[in-house]
């Protein structure tokens, strides 16, 4: 049975445990980033805000009531299935589910809102592109931070254990900032010989250029930025 290494924070870690599981893969969490809930306040939020954007489903979790409250009147716009269902979850009464991309939803509501002005949740650490091209279209973004996104570090001993001390044969990578966690995790003496034939499945190029160039033939990126499609490469021949 492939022995799966599931790096993203939870709640998402257990929830794509529980796929592996169905699919007749054996899972290990190891969460390399964990995210925290930010302070934010609705009285900041510009009364000439006409829309919400999110990218991330986090965002959406972490946000303050009164920042519900005070946007959900508000079409929003979500990256995609996931985040738009968070959206919902949250209270909010129009969602829209678009491309599956932060930069292609750019694009989509650049050509509708040049001049005007959106409120992005967001974390703190994010890819600049999104909000950059919105900008580039004349779209005044607003960036709200609902959360942080913080590695978490664990002690050799630690690793060992969650592995069994047995090799992996998969990692999936959510992030740049997982990546570089687990570039780091791999180069360790002591838990070199776990990884050695590894192989790298990234949600994007951008993620997976954050690994260990050294590796490149053992990275595999997914087709599209979701889920379905970065498990879909445990099915693929090698």
């Amino acid at each position: 049975m492939l022995r799966v290494l599931v790096t993203r924070p939870e709640p998402g870690a257990s929830r794509t445990a529980h796929r592996l599981e169905e699919a007749g893969f054996q899972p290990v969490l190891l969460p390399l980033t964990e995210t925290k809930a930010l302070p934010a306040a609705a009285g900041l939020i510009p009364d000439d805000a006409v829309a919400v954007a999110v990218t991330s489903a986090n965002a959406m979790r972490h946000a303050p009531e009164e920042i519900i409250a005070t946007l959900a009147a508000l079409p929003c716009h979500a990256v995609g299935r996931r985040t738009a269902e968070a959206a919902r979850k949250a209270g909010f009464l129009s969602v829209s589910e678009g491309p599956g991309d932060a930069e292609a939803l750019a694009d989509v509501l650049a050509a509708g809102f040049s001049g005007k002005t959106i409120v992005y949740l967001c974390g703190r650490v994010r890819f600049p592109a999104f909000e950059q091209r919105l900008g580039t279209a004349g779209v005044r973004v607003h960036a709200v931070e609902t959360y942080d996104t913080l590695t978490v570090g664990y002690p050799d001993e630690v690793t060992l254990e969650r592995l069994s001390a047995q090799p992996a044969d998969a990692v999936l990578l959510y992030s740049a900032k997982a990546a570089a966690a687990m570039q780091m995790l791999a180069r360790r003496p002591a838990l070199r010989g776990l990884f050695e034939k590894t192989w790298v499945f990234a949600l994007s190029t951008r993620i997976a250029a954050a690994f260990d160039d050294a590796t490149g033939e053992r990275i595999r990126i997914a087709a599209q930025p979701d889920e379905e499609a970065l498990l879909a490469l445990l099915q693929a021949p090698r």
